[in-house]
């Protein structure tokens, strides 16, 4: 049995899937000025290696990518992991309803416990249990 990713692994690896996505919307270029949309691109390159290294001090860089790609690519926010969007919080937990945010906090209670009782927590069992539920 494989052991489940860390909780920071986990929103690393969303967080490239994002990144690759959005690098891969050639729409986008056509609506944002090419050379802002490099810079944007380069900026978010820099998060995910800051974040890889274990710099948790680029959280703040984080909420800032996220909150500019639901401002400069509206038509692709939804695409955006809710679970960015929490794990990153601040600004973006404005773009979560109320019933959601309690969800994620149920769930960071419960990984908080299970490793206090030095426990492995799954975040994404628990969030599928609990989105059955």
């Amino acid at each position: 049995m494989s052991t489940p990713p860390s909780y920071h692994e986990y929103h690393l690896a969303l967080l490239q899937s994002l990144f690759d996505t959005i690098k891969a919307q050639t729409v986008l270029l056509d609506q944002v000025p090419e050379e802002s949309n490099e810079l944007f691109m380069e900026r978010f390159s820099e998060l995910l290696t800051q974040l890889q290294q274990g710099d948790h001090d680029s959280l703040y860089q984080g909420q800032d990518i996220l909150c500019q790609i639901i401002a400069r690519y509206p038509q692709i926010a939804h695409l955006i992991p809710r679970d960015l969007l929490w794990y990153f919080g601040g600004d973006c937990l404005h773009f979560m309803p109320d019933e959601e945010i309690a969800q994620f906090q149920l769930l960071d209670e419960h990984r908080a416990a299970a490793e206090e009782r030095g426990e492995v927590f799954d975040w994404v069992q628990a969030r599928q249990l609990l989105q059955a539920d």
